[in-house]
């Protein structure tokens, strides 16, 4: 699994010819640092006294900020599962008619399938986002610039995702399919660069 190898052996892979991991798997991997720079922020408040009155507010930042980590790297996975089916797909033989027929099915349905998981991506990258206002708000001051780190890797792993939901649009033949996809995109995205923009501005407002 690629969550479980070392970092520079992850990093020399996604730099090497294989078509995965690439931007799909960089995409999650983003905001699900993003969602640890969350737990860490609240992981650095919680037991304080300084923030008793906010210690039950922060730690269910926690265990959601906690479970978009877990989400997002088994997102990761997933997302080189589902292009590699897409590359099997476009390896098929289409010599004859019944061949090409067949590896249009395949492919269409394989490029589906990839176009939900950079959506899911997307999805809970705005979810990491919306965690980042509050722990910069009434985390610990002294982790404040890390709640801004975490929005801006949000924001990257939400619009990196958005690149790769565009790209397998362009292939896909089913237009009910992208007219949706285009319109839960569209709606994920929107107002995300104004509140990555707010939260920037109230974790330097801070320092």
């Amino acid at each position: 699994m690629l969550a479980e190898k070392p970092i520079f052996q992850f990093m020399d892979e996604l730099a090497s010819s294989a078509p995965a991991p690439g931007g799909g798997s960089v995409a999650a991997l983003a905001g699900a640092m993003g969602a640890a720079l969350v737990s860490m922020v609240c992981n650095l408040t919680v037991g304080k006294k300084k923030y008793a009155d906010v210690e039950e507010e922060i730690k269910a930042i926690l265990g959601q900020s906690e479970s978009l980590r877990q989400e997002l790297m088994s997102l990761l996975e997933e997302d080189v599962a589902a292009y590699t089916r897409v590359s099997e797909a476009m390896k098929m033989p289409r010599d004859t008619e019944e061949q090409k027929a067949a590896r249009e099915e395949a492919l269409e349905k394989a490029l589906k399938e990839a176009t939900k998981v950079p959506l899911r991506v997307a999805e809970a990258c705005v979810k990491v986002m919306e965690l980042c206002r509050p722990v910069a708000e009434k985390g610990n001051i002294n982790a404040v610039s890390d709640a801004g780190v975490a929005v801006v890797m949000a924001e990257a792993g939400l619009r990196s995702a958005a690149l790769n939901v565009l790209i397998n649009l362009g292939w896909i033949k089913d237009e009910a399919f992208k007219k949706e996809a285009q319109a839960k995109l569209d709606k994920l995205l929107e107002g995300k660069s104004n509140l990555k923009e707010e939260v920037y501005e109230l974790v330097k407002s801070k320092l």
